[in-house]
């Protein structure tokens, strides 16, 4: 990993259930569960700052303190978000050891802009913000580095520089992130439009050969 594993303080939960976790959040401290390694799962609390904080961090992997003298190593498996999505209310870990091979979410730090970005029309568009990986939990990175500007419009999975250790799961010719000319697809769509109101403009003229054929009342006396 790219730095230390943090150490976070736990406090055993007792109590559970709805009222007890609002309880939990008000006074600045979030409900966990602790699963894995044959046991019951265990559930704790947990500073709401700081577990924030490593996650911002792109940190995976914590030690959880009990006070026990044994600290946990274990994965974050699971975030849940309230209603509207924009706060945390509860984390699940996971304990692994650090030779464990895990799948996980890998955040993607990218910098820089393609050559072709700053043609008329063009549009960035970032594909995936993070990218499924597979590793030992001691090789997981905290983020991957997406330098846009070595390529000229499109960068994928296979452009990726990966830690040793490291493979990403999806097939290597998914883009990470791509150029979009806009321009060009107006001036077609323009294009195919003006095209069409011409041939509408243009009335159909009906009984004209009918008309040079018919002969004349005098034609026929």
């Amino acid at each position: 990993m790219s730095t230390e594993t943090p150490q976070i303080k736990v406090e055993l939960r007792e109590k559970l259930g709805t009222r007890y976790a609002k309880r939990l959040r008000k006074n600045g401290r979030l409900p966990a569960s602790v699963y894995g390694s044959g046991s019951e799962p265990v559930s704790v609390s947990i500073d709401e700052k700081e577990i924030i904080s490593h996650l911002r961090h792109g940190n995976h992997v914590m030690e959880l303190d009990n006070g026990d003298g044994s600290p946990a190593t274990v994965l974050v498996k699971d975030l849940q978000f309230g209603y509207l999505g924009d706060n945390l209310i509860h984390v699940d870990f996971a304990r692994v050891n650090l030779t464990q091979i895990v799948t996980v979410n890998a955040k993607l730090d990218i910098v820089g802009q393609p050559t072709q970005s700053s043609a008329p029309g063009a549009m960035l568009e970032i594909i995936r913000p993070e990218i499924e990986i597979e590793c030992m939990v001691k090789d997981i990175p905290g983020s991957i580095t997406v330098d846009l500007s070595t390529v000229e419009e499109v960068f994928t999975i296979g452009d990726l520089l990966l830690p040793d250790g490291v493979k990403a799961t999806l097939d290597e010719a998914r883009h990470i992130a791509h150029v979009t000319i806009i321009q060009e697809e107006t001036e077609d769509a323009a294009a195919d439009e003006g095209e069409g109101d011409a041939e509408a403009s243009t009335p159909e003229v009906i009984g004209d050969d009918a008309a040079a054929e018919e002969p004349s009342e005098g034609d026929s006396e």
